[in-house]
């Protein structure tokens, strides 16, 4: 009854901003991967062409009610090319793509959450589209042993929910995650192929680097060399397209008419070189050691000693005593 009254006041589980529906362009011509990734790949595709073949033709569909779908499981570190491997899959299958967009179907609402995942299902059921949950180990991550707290009840109800709506699924799932160690074991066995995608090598790399550019309209300089840029910069695809863009910008700024710009070898090295400075910045952690303020700087705060980890903690505890000397102040005058 409440559910239903919550449905009537804010509206029931909708496709609207929960997934991204697209009509795939990017094929397999357009991924470079590793020998052994597009062999997983390969055999991916004729397992899928066979499904028809295993499950009515040869009868195992009557005998087997459950799990008759497709999931695939594509890990590897960002970057390295799952988003458009999904896409190129769909494409070849002749089929749209359901991008789930996991911050979307996450409800505040106890509960709802499940519905969303539910509705999902449905509509690439009616669509016979592929679905691809990105960073799926956001959403299917480990179960809590212990649930205690009301958010790990929910997070173990929407993974078994996930669970379940893969069991009756008739169609094809694609998940991509980061840190496959961090899903939920149960997925291993309803999850029919998992591939691993790895960093490109050199000989990848360097047909990276020429795939970002446009056969003829680009402008490149004499001096360009993707080959040594493949061997200076053992990147992911993701930052070898980053490093193209940053590198063609900075071409774009040069001090000449723009008939006579062109992209430099130290346009692509500079724009690399700021990919990996932003890598650097966002693995920053506050407890890294150059993060930390200096021994000096402290003693300049008050006379601390100069071990930095020492230090801090001893402004923070100064920090909070103050705090709490202000909260007894204001108490105080409020008691007058």
């Amino acid at each position: 009854m409440a559910e239903s009254i919550r449905d009537l006041l804010f509206g029931g589980p909708t496709l609207r901003g929960l997934i991204d529906t697209i009509t795939p362009r990017r094929t397999f011509d357009d991924v470079v991967l590793p020998p052994e990734t597009l062999a997983a790949i390969q055999h991916a595709l004729q397992v899928i062409r066979k499904h028809d073949l295993l499950f009515r033709e040869w009868g195992l569909g009557e005998r087997h009610s459950s799990g008759l779908g497709l999931a695939f499981h594509f890990a590897g570190p960002p970057g390295t090319g799952k988003t458009i491997c999904a896409e190129a899959l769909a494409h070849t299958l002749g089929r749209r793509l359901m991008v789930v967009r996991y911050s979307e179907i996450e409800s505040r609402w106890v509960g709802q959450t499940g519905k969303h995942l539910a509705t999902v299902f449905r509509a690439a059921e009616r669509q016979a589209a592929v679905l691809f949950f990105d960073e799926a180990d956001a959403i299917a991550g480990r179960r809590f042993t212990t649930a205690a707290a009301g958010y790990e009840r929910e997070a173990n109800l929407i993974v078994n929910v996930l669970l379940q709506e893969l069991e009756r699924f008739d169609g094809l799932v694609i998940f991509a995650t980061n840190l496959a160690a961090s899903m939920d074991p149960a997925f291993e066995r309803r999850i029919r192929t998992h591939i691993r995608f790895r960093l490109p090598g050199v000989h990848e790399r360097e047909k990276i680097w020429r795939v970002q550019i446009h056969p003829e309209k680009t402008p490149l300089a004499d001096d360009v060399d993707f080959r040594a840029l493949a061997e200076r910069f053992p990147r992911s695809g993701g930052d070898i397209k980053n490093a193209v863009l940053k590198g063609a910008q900075l071409a774009t700024l040069e001090p000449v008419p723009d008939p006579a710009k062109r992209i430099y070898q130290r346009h692509f090295e500079e724009g690399m070189r700021e990919v990996i400075a932003a890598a650097e910045v966002m693995a920053q952690s506050l407890f890294d050691e150059e993060a930390l303020p200096t021994g000096a700087a402290l003693q300049r705060l008050g006379g601390l000693e100069t071990d930095p980890r020492r230090d801090l903690r001893r402004i923070t505890w100064l920090a909070a005593a103050a705090l709490l000397a202000a909260g007894v102040a204001l108490a105080l005058a409020l008691l007058r």
